[in-house]
């Protein structure tokens, strides 16, 4: 799926037009944070086409030329194999850090922490006759599914009886906020940023065989030889954008539950933070009136 938005900044500072490809990852965080991107490309006098798909076709297009730049990469972990595919085609550069992601399986606070603090403890024959053993997660390219599968095997969960489904992210959610209404003990393999840790008390439970990987960086991924369209300055104000795990939750929240757009949810956090659009803009100083800050 494509959705093109024509260049809305109150300065052109292009002499012609410029189109960038941005392939966004087709979960609510992803595209929240692609809009926050795209809002600044956008200023800069960039035309942007926001082309949708799941993790590993993301990659793909990002491989074969059909986008220039990608939103967002986790690198090493999560991501880490589909860059090395890429980069086996054309270098990469990684720009900006838009958060620092991590996986992790976590159960609602009401379940006794004496009783649930790791992984293995849902092995525990009382525990395992109080959780829910199916295990709703999202689809099979996310990292967070790779690392959750190696964990049904490795922690012998298969054998216990629990179960690990793939599916949407909104299967995901809907099963999680299930059991959180009926306050059912279960299971959600989830990551951070991600708007239900803005809604809900959720605790992450302890990996002790290290399957889950760790922090990760999440940054715009961009082929090399798709960044002539840019400038020194422009490429450099892209490198300057910083969120965090907390404001990309914000934004998530604003979209699935607050009834925003995933650009208004952007706009409206762009002009709650001048001074931050600002030191982004910052290269550009000069090129503009006071406007050219402002949402």
């Amino acid at each position: 799926m494509t959705v093109t938005h024509q260049a809305a900044g109150k300065t052109n500072l292009a002499s012609g037009p410029r189109v960038v490809r941005l392939g966004v990852t087709d979960l609510s965080f992803h595209r929240v944070t692609a809009a926050v991107v795209a809002l600044v490309l956008q200023r800069m006098g960039l035309t942007v086409e926001r082309h949708y798909a799941l993790h590993e076709e993301n990659f793909e297009q990002l491989r074969k030329g059909s986008v220039d730049m990608l939103v967002s990469a986790w690198i090493p972990f999560s991501h880490g194999l589909y860059k090395q595919a890429v980069e086996a085609v054309t270098p990469t550069r990684e720009l900006g850090l838009h958060y620092q992601p991590y996986a992790l399986w976590g159960v609602p606070d009401y379940v006794s922490e004496q009783d649930v603090e790791s992984i293995e403890d849902l092995l525990k024959p009382d525990v395992r006759a109080r959780m829910n053993p199916l295990i709703q997660g999202i689809g099979p390219g996310a990292g967070i599914t790779r690392f959750s599968l190696k964990i049904m095997d490795e922690y012998g969960l298969n054998n216990a009886g629990y179960q690990f489904r793939t599916g949407s992210q909104d299967d995901c959610i809907k099963a999680f906020e299930a059991l959180y209404q009926q306050r059912r003990w279960g299971i959600v393999p989830l990551w951070h940023p991600q708007f239900l840790h803005h809604r809900y008390r959720i605790r992450d439970l302890k990996d002790p065989k290290g399957l889950l990987g760790s922090v990760d960086r999440a940054v715009l991924l961009a082929r090399e030889d798709r960044l002539v369209l840019l400038t020194a300055a422009e490429i450099q104000v892209l490198d300057n954008i910083r969120l965090s795990n907390l404001i990309v939750a914000e934004l998530d929240d604003a979209l699935n539950r607050g009834g925003q757009s995933a650009d208004a949810a952007a706009s409206d956090w762009l002009a709650r933070h001048p001074d931050t659009l600002r030191a982004w803009l910052a290269p550009l100083a000069g090129l503009g009136d006071e406007s050219f800050y402002e949402f």
